[in-house]
């Protein structure tokens, strides 16, 4: 440990680390495995080397048979041990129970199903993967035969759940529901799957069961409100001390330095990550280095493996691999095994990859711009120091987070993490898994307790809109042939949407809302789908669908647009800040004018292509506030205004990402200076997805805080009149323009 922690001081020393702490090590806190464990349990602990618990794994144990449970708890703290066991038990005890596990991901449902097959209890305990890759002639086999299903939400939205009849062994002695890494389940993905796991409690009680829900997390503000509004369900247990051990970390922060202080450019991440890599590589510490894209995680390595070669040490070079999703298992294990045995010394890996995925033991990680919540640089973070003294390091980029951040260091270190938001009641997404639910069976009274009071509402009105029709049973599907699961993808707010096509494999790569297809993957743009990067050759309107081929080159598009908001319902207002501050219902309209191609480098401006495309209408819920009396208190500079109100839009969407789980691309803004139904200057925020997903709720409720995170961000910035890592924004529709921080501090002055 000594020898690690001397190999740190090299990297802190440098000049571009602008923080670093220390935390020490912490032991663990066991207890002995319970005496009124079966022995067939016990036996299949002592298989796998297990001879005490930690003692978060002890309660919830205990918590998982006296109701629903969520266990948060640090990375590498045996969290599955916490579903795993009272399983067992039930499964051990009774063969005609059923469990159902659900994953966000086919490689965590991989790995978990290797770890249960690890314990050895045969006939007992029969897992099975029910997933899109289960070859369909083995499909019936699984129904009929396993009593643990490991699936994910997708699967049981489109697969199970609209085929219970096939399932109703399973729906009928379903004891257990695990929903591993709920976290991930916020925002539109959140909302759906909080639909879905409403509907699987409405048919296992059809069939007569009442599950327990047992939930796992990494940690995050709001665990017990993210549980109730997943499930539905009240009384849930939190389980959330900790009791595992955790290694002497140091954590750093590295800032690249500026390259011109003028336009507040920086040095390249990239080359930056890379040197970082090659300096812990040939100091003999497993690293892993993390990062957004799959193209940077090449540019990355590409880079570092020619640095070790330049230096002398080509033998090191080959030392260090790719690791991101699309691998093959066998691929994972023989990396996995590379590095635990030391012959592989650097890993640089999509964050894709970040959840629950063993790989092995590390001295550092290294995570490349802000992952957009600090839950998820925790995770990240965690990966270090499994051999002894670890290294955790921040490698911040130019955004306006990154750098928020860097002239906070303190505050970003100790930050709290944050809340996980999701709304399963959004009007769009509640009726679309309505439909679903009527196809699975009748909606009639008895759904109120699961459904929600406002579920006879909705039946209605999609009963006048021709798509269902009530009988005496309840309400049933107007269509009996109708399969409406297949018309809701989990990941979109709404029906109306565009196919993503390769046109070089002709694979599907995914779909997008139609709301944001204009802005994004009109024809020429240059889109960034799960890391990788591709060149749009066509937005075919009437089937639907984006074009797309990879795309190499060294320029990005960014669209313009005309937009207005329209306040449609008013839900709550109060005074704040010497401003009267709203939030309700808005429709947003959006025209998509055309789109600049910028250098990848530099971002100067390369050319403008005009676009001929509709215009897009959708009903969202936003926060607005009206700054007549604070611009009317003292004379402003009317030539600033307009510049200071959209500069101010600007940071303030930046920083919501702090409140709220979710990236800027999630939040949409409009600032006038003359509003019609507001009669002044008003600025409005507002939820990207179609109905809202509760992310601008949490910005109204805190306000205050929103508003001082802003002003910091603008003010500390050292820019002459405003870059990316202050008050421009990559998504901006009127390209950045006006823009005056000089008038939104003055705004800032006034509001703070």
């Amino acid at each position: 440990m000594a020898v690690l922690a001397e190999r740190w001081a090299s990297v802190l020393g440098d000049d571009r680390v602008v923080h670093h702490d220390s935390y020490e090590a912490r032991s663990a806190r066991l207890v002995s495995v319970p005496e009124d464990l079966s022995p067939v349990v016990v036996s299949a602990l002592e298989r796998a080397g297990i001879e005490s618990l930690y003692t978060h794994q002890e309660a919830a144990l205990r918590a998982a048979f006296a109701g629903p449970t969520i266990v948060t708890t640090g990375t590498a703290s045996g969290k599955s041990l916490c579903f795993q066991l009272p399983t067992f038990e039930i499964l051990c005890a009774d063969r005609g129970a059923r469990a159902l596990y659900l994953y966000p991901t086919k490689a965590l449902a991989q790995d978990q199903a290797r770890a249960l097959h690890s314990f050895g209890l045969g006939g007992a305990v029969r897992p099975a993967i029910y997933d899109g890759d289960t070859p369909r002639a083995e499909r019936a086999a699984i129904r009929k035969r396993t009593n643990l299903v490991l699936t994910n939400p997708d699967m049981l939205h489109v697969g199970i759940l609209p085929n219970h009849a096939a399932w109703a062994d399973l729906f009928a002695n379903l004891a257990f529901v695990v929903i591993d890494e709920a976290h991930v389940y916020r925002g539109v993905f959140g909302s759906h799957v909080a639909n879905v796991l409403r509907r699987l409690r409405r048919l296992a009680a059809v069939y007569g069961s009442q599950p327990h829900f047992l939930m796992t997390s990494a940690t995050i503000a709001n665990p017990l409100e993210l549980a109730e509004r997943l499930t539905g369900l009240d009384d849930i247990t939190v389980i959330d001390a900790d009791g595992a051990p955790s290694a002497q970390r140091t954590v750093a922060m590295w800032n690249p330095p500026l390259v011109d202080e003028l336009l507040g450019t920086r040095a390249s991440v990239l080359a930056e990550a890379a040197e970082l890599l090659e300096r812990l590589v040939l100091e003999g510490a497993r690293t892993i280095c993390f990062m957004k894209s799959r193209r940077g995680v090449e540019l990355i390595l590409r880079l570092a493996v020619d640095r070790l070669k330049s230096t002398g040490r080509p033998e090191l070079a080959e030392r260090i691999a790719p690791y991101r999703a699309g691998y093959t298992p066998q691929q994972r294990r023989e990396l996995e095994r590379r590095l635990t045995t030391g012959e592989l010394l650097g890993v640089v890996a999509t964050d894709a990859l970040e959840l629950g995925i063993d790989i092995g033991s590390l001295d550092a990680a290294i995570c490349v711009t802000f992952p957009g919540t600090v839950s998820s640089l925790r995770q990240m973070w965690g990966r270090a120091g499994r051999r002894g003294h670890g290294l955790a390091v921040f490698l911040a980029g130019e955004d306006a987070l990154d750098q928020f951040f860097c002239r906070h260091p303190e505050e970003f270190v100790g930050r709290p993490v944050e809340a996980a938001i999701l709304d399963h009641a959004s009007p769009q997404i509640y009726a679309e898994h309505l439909l679903c639910a009527a196809h699975e069976a009748p909606l009639n009274d008895d759904d109120t307790a699961v459904l929600g009071p406002g579920w006879r509402a909705h039946a209605e009105e999609l009963t006048a809109a021709g798509m269902l029709r009530e009988r005496v049973t309840g309400f049933v599907p107007r269509r009996a042939d109708d399969y409406p699961a297949a018309r809701v993808a989990l990941r979109s707010a709404t029906l109306d949407s565009f196919a993503l096509i390769d046109v070089g494999s002709g694979e599907l790569l995914g779909q997008i809302e139609a709301a944001r297809a204009y802005s994004t993957v009109h024809e020429g743009a240059v889109y960034l789908h799960l890391g990788r990067s591709y060149h749009v050759l066509a937005l075919d309107l009437d089937a639907r669908r984006a074009l797309l081929e990879p795309f190499t080159g060294d320029y990005f598009t960014q669209a313009k647009s005309e937009s207005f908001t329209l306040v449609e319902r008013l839900h709550d207002r109060r005074d704040s800040l010497g401003v009267t501050l709203s939030f309700g219902a808005v429709a947003v309209s959006q025209t998509v004018l055309g789109y600049q191609r910028k250098g990848l480098q530099d971002h100067a401006v390369i050319g403008f292509t005009a676009l001929d495309l509709p215009t897009v209408e959708f009903s969202t819920r936003a926060l607005w506030f009206e700054l007549d009396e604070l611009v009317d208190a003292e004379p402003f500079p009317p030539e600033l205004l307009l510049g200071a109100l959209h500069a101010l839009e600007h940071a303030q969407i930046a920083v919501l990402p702090l409140i709220a789980m979710c990236d800027r691309w999630d939040i949409g803004g409009l600032s006038t200076n003359a509003h019609p139904q507001t009669g002044g200057p008003t600025i409005f925020i507002y939820d990207g997805h179609p109905g809202g997903i509760g992310l601008t709720r949490r910005g109204f409720d805190e306000f205050e805080r929103l508003v001082d995170d802003a002003h910091r961000l603008i003010a500390e910035c050292p820019c002459a009149s405003g870059c990316p890592s202050c008050v421009q924004s990559p998504k901006c529709g009127n390209l950045n323009e006006p823009l005056s921080k000089r008038g939104a501090l003055e705004l800032l002055r006034r509001l703070t």
